[in-house]
């Protein structure tokens, strides 16, 4: 394990070892260059925006799923209209 402090943030790292098919990691070193960075760090930024894309997939998954039910639309829609008649008129510079 190595830890790399950047920032005044500090980052546990873990090596690990996968097999990539030849052509593929070919690609993958092209962009890291094309984006000056080193592999590892391509390869752990695509991994993070992977991990986000399913994470973000799972919660627009369960808010359809919650608002499937028209009641829990139609109640979301009456709260909401309700803020807009108790809030501010944005249009009021004074804010």
């Amino acid at each position: 394990m190595r830890i790399e402090s950047t920032e005044g943030n500090t980052i546990a790292y873990h090596k690990t070892a996968i097999a990539v098919p030849e052509a593929l990691l070919a690609d993958v070193d092209r962009a890291a260059i094309e984006r000056g960075e080193s592999r590892s760090a391509y390869i752990t930024r695509v991994l993070t925006v992977a991990v986000r894309a399913r994470r973000d997939a799972e919660i627009t998954r369960k808010l359809d799923e919650l608002f499937a039910d028209g009641r829990q639309g139609n109640a979301q829609r009456s709260g909401a209209a309700a803020l807009d008649r108790a809030g501010t008129d944005w249009t009021d510079e004074r804010w």
